[in-house]
């Protein structure tokens, strides 16, 4: 015990050391817009320009802090501290971002301190965890090792998850891995993610001219706008929902929900949903038009999937969720997405076959964009135990293993869990807002604990037989 506790005075004075650093450097990173852009992808920039300048910048943190640092021609990067074997306790963490998206009342490319926060897109989800990886593996330096630590630095998260393909392609699986892009104590399985694309067919122009909504679709839209043939000076007001003229016999309305993750719907208002019921209230769409109008109705009059016919729970996870993210107008067709998390008592091709015949009866066609299924390692063994062991004793609490319904990393890698940042048990203020959405921010002590969990963690699990 007596060692235990000079190694976190030792912990405690590294992080408060470094920590202005740190910060400084999460602000290099979270100065680069780095969503993905295939439109620019060439050799060297899968993911387009800005990704490809994050992972440098994460690249150039790593060999700054004297780690092995390796850029795998723009997928995917990652830095070692080696150990006396070649295997690997491993953290992943990503450098690229959703769109910044709509709402912000700071600054979403720069780190703002205020009040004991870090404000800004991906302090929380996940350039600061990344930076703060990168700081936990330097506080090794000069120490024996059993095992290699790497910190593998992920571009790609928040769409495709393609530069992990990439990696496991080239690179061995590390002994135990774990991705600090989620929620403490621990998480020990995610649920399926399936999503999806209905295609209204041509049937826009008679009343609807242009309908726009969201920015990915793994994110709830707090912000959508439909164009149609009307006077919009007798179209009646609505709650959240800007009516204007658009010129020419049109009118463009604009509603204001409130966004968040795609896994987290409740307390959130879908801003295409919002529309979707504006228009069939008041009759504004052709007769080409009504069917999908109602196809959209039933994907947004809930969020456990029920009125699509998906609902879902077992005794495992949390029950199936269900969103509509993004809406487009193409060639006179409407594209709608949704996205679903599934426990594991449905399957993804029961999703595909029930909503197919769903959107055939509408006249709409469904494409399966992707369908991952659910992840689970068990909470009992050595390695779960130990980080959930540890987070308690930084705590205080008696928290357990747990899964969601988000899709992180941990899920692509045979022995792996997530592990933090973010802490629900800490009160957030109103003004700081969630991953994905706009004044995305994160505690500097919650953060700060949370490396100083990650250092104490990752010498117990050097104690390990992986």
């Amino acid at each position: 015990m007596a060692a235990d506790d000079a190694l976190k005075r030792e912990i405690d004075d590294y992080v408060d050391r470094a920590w202005d650093d740190l910060v400084d450097d999460m602000d290099s990173l979270v100065s680069i817009e780095s969503v993905e852009n295939l439109d620019e992808a060439k050799p060297g920039e899968p993911w387009g320009h800005e990704s490809r300048r994050a992972l440098d910048c994460a690249v150039g943190i790593a060999d700054k802090l004297g780690l092995d640092a390796h850029n795998m021609d723009g997928y995917i990067g990652y830095a070692d501290l080696a150990g006396a074997s070649d295997k690997q306790i491993a953290m992943i963490a990503h450098t690229d971002i959703v769109p910044l998206g709509t709402g912000w009342t700071f600054d979403p490319l720069s780190v703002t301190r205020k009040d004991g926060y870090l404000i800004g897109r991906g302090c929380l989800d996940d350039k600061g965890p990344c930076v703060v990886s990168l700081y936990t593996a330097a506080f090794f330096k000069g120490r024996d090792l059993p095992y290699t630590i790497r910190c593998i630095l992920g571009n790609n998260e928040e769409t495709g998850m393609g530069d992990v393909d990439y990696y496991l392609k080239h690179e061995p699986e590390p002994a135990w891995l774990f991705s600090p892009d989620a929620d403490f104590p621990v998480i020990c399985g995610e649920k399926g993610g399936f999503s999806a694309t209905y295609d209204s067919g041509a049937i826009v122009g008679d009343v609807i001219v242009d309908f726009d909504g969201g920015t990915v679709g793994n994110a709830i839209p707090g912000l959508a706008s439909v164009t149609v043939r009307a006077d919009a000076s007798k179209l009646p007001a609505a709650t959240d929902i800007d009516i204007e003229d658009a010129g020419d016999g049109l009118a463009k309305l604009t509603a204001h929900g409130k966004g968040g993750h795609a896994s987290l719907p409740a307390g959130t208002v879908n801003a295409i949903g919002m529309l979707v019921d504006y228009l069939l209230d008041n009759s504004l769409y052709g007769q080409k038009e009504h069917p999908f109008l109602l196809l959209q109705k039933a994907i947004f009059s809930s969020t456990d999937g029920s009125t699509l016919g998906i609902a879902a729970t077992d005794d495992i996870f949390d029950p199936l969720t269900c969103i509509g993210g993004t809406i487009r107008t193409k060639d006179g067709h409407l594209y709608q997405t949704i996205d679903s998390r599934y426990p594991k008592s449905t399957t993804g091709e029961y999703l595909r076959k029930t909503l197919t015949a769903l959107g055939e009866k509408y006249g709409a066609t469904l494409t399966v964009d992707m369908d991952m299924v659910p992840f689970y390692v068990e909470p009992d063994s050595a390695p779960i135990q130990t980080m959930v062991a540890t987070y308690n004793e930084y705590t205080g609490r008696d928290a357990k293993p747990f899964t969601i319904g988000g899709g992180t990393y941990s899920r692509d890698f045979k022995h792996a869990a997530s592990f933090g940042p973010n802490d629900p048990s800490i009160p957030t203020p109103s003004w700081v807002g969630p991953e994905h959405g706009p004044d995305e921010g994160i505690s500097e002590d919650a953060l700060k604990r949370a490396m100083k969990i990650y250092i104490m963690t990752i010498t117990r699990l050097m104690e390990l037989d992986l």
